[in-house]
């Protein structure tokens, strides 16, 4: 299974070079996606899976394309 990756701000660092086919296992979630890779969880605030906000729990799928926020401040 392969799915996009988009990290964004702050957690750009963290994109792996294959980020347009990233390989992934059946029944991988978002938050072992982060843990591998290197992202604290303490500084992931929003994942989004094809535009819908998900939980660390939601399992990936085949296509999938993940974006990856860190707390954004502003004003």
């Amino acid at each position: 299974m392969h799915i996009t990756i988009r990290c964004f701000a702050t957690l750009s660092r963290f994109t792996p070079p294959d980020a347009e086919a990233f390989a992934v296992t059946p029944g991988e979630t978002a938050g072992q996606l982060a843990q591998r890779l290197g992202i604290p969880l303490a500084e992931l605030k929003l994942v989004f899976i094809n535009g819908a906000h998900v939980e660390l729990t939601a399992q990936l799928a085949d296509g999938d394309r993940v974006g990856l926020f860190p707390a954004v401040g502003g004003g």
